[in-house]
């Protein structure tokens, strides 16, 4: 069965937003070439509407032998919105109805990895609902400041387990979550 799995870069004070004006300096080779290996591991993506709309104004410029850029243009784009009529930059589903039956539905579809690269709001409330099989968190050694937080708004626990960590030379620590659903 495929697993939703997102990738966020968040600072110490749990900033998410704008990830490339606080966090890409801390990137290392390694670092990119493990995200990118994450990414290997996806034939679709899920994103909600904002990020939807920022990345289809961004990525289709960019050059092709990017693989970030290569991924996000071709690869499947399912897109959580209740606004959107109609998707321009594909190839992309818009995701309207339950949103619970339709990731699972997607999930029991054969294939790789459904990732969510961004998407903060999203992330929060698949995390909420129980419904986000892993999340690889970026934590870099900076206090952001202002900015939207990944937990932002949250009222209630969320049991988290680890299930892989490591710590890259810039001090950026790369966490994996998995539900603890004990």
């Amino acid at each position: 069965m495929r697993k939703i799995v997102a990738g966020l870069f968040v600072s110490l004070d749990g900033v998410v937003e704008a990830p490339e004006d606080w966090a890409y300096q801390y990137g290392t080779d390694q670092m990119w070439a493990e995200i990118a290996a994450g990414v290997g591991r996806a034939d679709g993506v899920l994103l909600g509407r904002r990020t939807y709309q920022q990345f289809a104004q961004m990525w289709p410029g960019q050059p092709a032998g990017m693989p970030m850029a290569a991924f996000l243009n071709n690869t499947h784009k399912y897109v959580v919105s209740a606004t959107l009529d109609a998707l321009e930059w594909g190839p992309a589903s818009l995701l309207t109805g339950d949103l619970a039956d339709e990731l699972t539905e997607l999930k029991r579809r054969p294939g790789k990895n459904i990732q969510i690269p961004g998407s903060p709001t999203l992330v929060r409330s698949l995390v909420r609902d129980g419904l986000l099989d892993e999340l690889r968190l970026h934590i870099c050694p900076i206090v952001a400041g202002p900015g939207m937080r990944l937990f932002e708004g949250m009222t209630g626990q969320v049991r988290l387990r680890v299930t892989e960590s490591k710590t890259f030379r810039t001090g950026v620590l790369a966490v994996t979550y998995q539900p603890d659903r004990a």
